[in-house]
């Protein structure tokens, strides 16, 4: 039997649930009207949106009524967490990156300048009418923008196309030396560990207008030579080729005019697939007979220097056509040119370069490392063929649902620069916008691409390996004692104004050792400490560092050195006097 306190409490509780009944009843109700009322407003703005489609109202009206609609959609919806991460086939650098991509950057420059080149620099978009029709069947991996303001517009995809697009606008009268350096965009499958990217930098030098035969083109090619030699890319190969022999080789075979262009990209790819692979493409994919296919690769297995033109000079056959007649003669002056320049060493003629792009006219090459070809990818073009192998994997589909990049075991690096002639691009620009039975002047052209962001995936290793710093400053200003702030200022900008590269520790009163510790961090080579007592007497004391590798790790050489003293006005001098300030050059691999 309960008792009156138990019933009580009892009383009580069914109370308390008959009395919450109503309010969740009364929740239910308020969460269908709410529902009700954004069905209700969803579809007021979906019949304002196609009011004014019906309209043909502005734009901007359009925009407005497209985001209320899109605003009344997301009401109610769980705030979705941010994904950080960068787009697909973009990265981040470092700092340390950066310093070594600088340096890269810095050498690319120089070369330039030394060879007389002179800087552009052009919109990272064009006009999408701009850069249609120019590159083959690389077309495709243009980055298309929505339509920006009643202009259709893409990505550069290269900075030649927009080059001659300058030279155009300027009259097609230029005659220089012109480079430029700056991001390209391609809508590839990367492979970030390669340099092979979506957003990569690309140093560009060209030598445009009349000059006398082959004299740009070899000194283009020296120029390249001179930028892989520096940067220390380890060996390298520059392979040539000649757009007038393939194509005459292509029309002695029988390869009907409008496949020619196929035909070539489809030869391109024999430094990464093996010859029954590319003839499978020839015939399979083009449409090209058997027996044709077979004469091409009895042509494009030949590589060598200036031998292997004198076996096509003796093929009467190919002598007779026009288009390969003359293009073996060029080839002879350029190759004279080149022993001149001292290079013939890093060249080879290279029948199987094809260069898929379409705006290419006369001679084409390309520079490729040991790195370039695919991992165990043994491509001899004077053996028989290569057995079929099977072609780049991709990884399994990310959990954001993107698929990921090309299975890099299976990829290499690729060229690391390339180029070639193309005489004809700026009058397509002149021709096209010129009046109707105007004559468009033409403006012929030269220049060379280096994939620096390719010739970083192979120069950072190095980097690495040869303890390379991230910074290049050379003075840590540091304080003993009392803090000594105005003092630390005032010497570090006397050295900053002395060209000397100088930090320090932007703290009032810190520690000695915090402020070593920041030092050694950047690995300065010199510490310079105040005291109180010494700068009365002019003083200050230098303390020289440095760093070695110790089982594979870098650590600071301890020494019980406790530095020298050396006048505070004769600092500057005793510092850019000293073998180690000498030694240093801003990005050089010591």
């Amino acid at each position: 039997m309960f008792s009156s306190r138990a019933f009580c409490r009892s009383y009580r509780l069914t109370t308390n649930f008959r009395t919450l009944k109503p309010k969740t009843i009364g929740t239910r109700t308020m969460a269908t009207e709410t529902a009700d009322s954004l069905t209700t407003e969803i579809a007021h703005a979906t019949g304002a949106l196609n009011d004014l489609r019906l309209q043909n109202a502005d734009v901007s009206s359009i925009d407005a009524a497209k985001k209320r609609l899109g605003g009344s959609k997301d009401a109610g919806k769980k705030k979705e967490r941010l994904l950080l991460k960068t787009a697909k086939g973009t990265r981040d650098y470092g700092a340390a990156e950066m310093f070594c991509r600088e340096h890269v950057e810095r050498i690319v420059k120089d070369v330039f300048t030394s060879y007389g080149g002179s800087a552009l620099d052009t919109p990272v978009f064009e006009r999408k009418d701009v850069l249609a029709g120019k590159y083959g069947e690389d077309q495709k991996l243009i980055f298309d923008l929505m339509d920006q303001g009643g202009e259709q517009l893409a990505l550069r995809y290269d900075h030649t196309v927009p080059l001659a697009r300058y030279l155009a606008m300027a009259g097609a009268t230029v005659q220089a030396k012109i480079w430029q350096v700056g991001k390209v965009y391609r809508r590839d499958n990367p492979v970030m560990s390669k340099g092979r990217m979506r957003e990569f930098s690309q140093a560009d030098l060209d030598i445009t207008g009349a000059w006398d035969p082959m004299i740009p083109d070899a000194e283009i090619i020296s120029l390249l030579c001179t930028i892989l030699t520096r940067l220390d890319v380890g060996e390298f190969t520059v392979k040539l080729n000649h757009r007038k022999i393939l194509d005459g080789i292509f029309e002695v075979c029988g390869v009907p005019q409008d496949k020619i262009r196929s035909i070539s990209s489809a030869v391109d790819k024999l430094d990464k697939l093996p010859w029954l692979e590319v003839k499978k493409e020839m015939t399979e994919e083009k449409g090209l007979s058997s027996d044709v296919a077979d004469k091409i690769g009895e042509y494009v297995k030949h590589k060598g220097g200036p031998s292997l033109l004198e076996l096509l000079k003796a093929d009467a056959t190919l002598m007779a056509n026009p288009s390969a007649k003359q293009g073996i003669s060029d080839m002879n002056i350029l190759f004279t040119l080149l022993r001149a320049y001292k290079v013939l060493d890093k060249i080879s003629f290279d029948m199987s370069l094809a260069r898929g792009l379409d705006y290419y006219t006369g001679i084409i090459y390309e520079a490729i490392v040991e790195a370039s070809a695919p991992p165990a990818f043994a491509a001899n073009a004077t053996e028989s063929p290569a057995p079929s192998k099977p072609k780049p994997s991709k990884k399994a589909k990310a959990d954001d649902g993107e698929e990921d990049e090309l299975d890099e075991s299976q990829v290499g690096v690729g060229s690391i620069a390339a180029g070639g002639r193309y005489d004809n691009l700026v009058g397509m620009f002149t021709a096209a916008a010129a009046a109707e039975g105007k004559k468009a002047p033409g403006l012929p052209c030269i220049g060379v691409s280096i994939g620096l962001d390719r010739i970083f995936a192979i120069v950072w290793p190095k980097w690495v390996e040869k303890g390379m710093r991230s910074k290049e400053t050379m003075v840590y200003v540091l304080a003993a004692g009392d803090g000594l702030l105005e003092e630390r200022i005032a010497l570090a900008q006397e050295l900053r104004e002395a060209g000397i590269k100088t930090d320090f520790l932007a703290k009032k009163k810190p520690k000695l050792t915090a402020q070593f510790m920041a030092g050694e961090k950047d690995e300065v080579p010199f510490a310079v400490i105040l005291g109180g007592d010494e700068l009365k007497e002019g003083l200050v004391t230098v303390k020289e560092q440095k760093w070695e590798f110790v089982d594979g790790k870098k650590t600071k050489v301890q020494s019980a050195d406790q530095g020298m003293k050396v006048r505070r006005d004769e600092l500057i001098n005793w510092i850019k006097q000293t073998p180690t300030y000498q030694g240093w050059s801003s990005g050089r691999l010591i």
